[in-house]
Formats: structure tokens, sequence, C-alpha cells
């Protein structure tokens, strides 16, 4: 038997493949830039300042590396949007997007110039605030995987 879909659940069906979508579309879209010069340019700050990163920088190359993360991110984008045909997968992607959300969200406490300096209260600096909105995208990925565990289970 068929649930009746009272305003509640439809919205909260309508947010969640709003947001899942939103999500891969991002993932997907942002490691597609990663294979442009410009966005090459646009994380050296980050990875460079990172302890994990650093290394890889070193042995990789910024543009191998950057490519690398772009790889991952696309991945991670298909894998969330899977969820209609493998819920499992979707699991997964979620998963290791919220292991990457969180690692991006650690480089607020290791790349210079994410703060504004010479404020009495702590400022964001438009690094900063390219970071926090990180905070968002890995509450996504944690709503995305718990959804496509439940399907799993199913």
């Amino acid at each position: 038997m068929r649930k009746r879909c009272t305003p509640a659940t439809c919205l909260r069906t309508a947010g969640l493949s709003t947001l899942r979508a939103a999500l891969a579309l991002n993932l997907v879209w942002i490691g597609r830039l990663k294979f442009e010069d410009y966005e090459v340019e646009n994380i050296r700050a980050l990875v460079t300042s990172h302890p994990m990163f650093a290394p890889l920088f070193t042995k990789l190359g910024e543009q191998r590396l950057a490519r690398l993360i772009g790889v991952a991110e696309i991945a991670l984008g298909t894998l969330i949007a899977a969820k209609p045909l493998a819920p499992r997968a979707s699991a997964l992607g979620s998963l290791g997007a919220a292991g990457m959300f969180a690692t991006t969200l650690s480089f607020l406490a290791t790349t210079p110039g994410v703060w504004q300096e010479n404020h009495k209260a702590p400022k964001l600096s438009i690094v900063g605030q390219f970071l926090i909105k990180d905070t968002v995208l890995l509450g996504a990925a944690l709503v995305t995987l718990a959804d496509a565990l439940e399907d799993a289970r199913c």
C-alpha cells in the first residue's frame, strides 16, 4: 500500500532530491574545473600549506594533484547521483564526500590569510569565506548518506 504524501513528506522528498542533485552537480562541476589552469592556480595556496597535501604537491606536481582531486570529486558526485540505481554506491559517494569536506574545512586552520588581521573579532577573508561554505556541503553529504543508507536497507 502506498503512503499518502502529506505536504511535509512531499517537501522532504523534494528537498532530498534537490539536495542530492545539487551536491552531485557541484562535485562534478568543480571537479571538472580542476583540469583548467586557472583552477590549478586557485588551489595552490590551499594545498601547499596543508600537511596532508603538501607532500603530494611536491611528489605529483600541482597539475597532477589538481587533476587527481578533480577525478575524485567527479567520481564522488557520480556515485551520489547514482542513488536511484545503486543506493549503496551512493552511500559510499556521500561518505567519501563527507570526508572530503571535513578535509577541506581543515584548510581553515592551515591556510595563511584565511582570517583578516587587525579586527577585534575574528573575520574571514575571501579565502575563508570560500572554505566555510563546505560546512553546508558536509551537512548535505551526511543527509544524502543517511538517505542512501535507508534505501539500501530496503
